[in-house]
């Protein structure tokens, strides 16, 4: 077969993932609330693009995974 310089990958699938961010030292941190990746980068945006690429590199030999509860919770700390 020819190569057109088309390149024929398989359909892809969208997840909507939720990621948080937190600082650390001078660095952010960004985590993926449904599966175990986290990554950093230098700023938010940085930390995010990062996330979003080991995801990526993730779910090449995971599965997506299930929804999760997610549900706010209270709790009391001393004054």
């Amino acid at each position: 077969m020819p190569d057109y310089g088309v390149d024929m990958q398989e359909p892809a699938t969208t997840l909507h993932l939720t990621a948080v961010v937190t600082p650390d030292d001078d660095w952010f941190m960004a985590r993926c609330l449904e599966v175990p990746v986290v990554s950093q980068g230098p700023t938010v945006d940085e930390a995010l693009a990062n996330l979003t690429e080991a995801l990526e590199l993730y779910f090449e030999d995971e599965p997506a995974p299930t929804p999760p509860i997610v549900r706010p919770i209270n709790i009391r700390i001393p004054a």
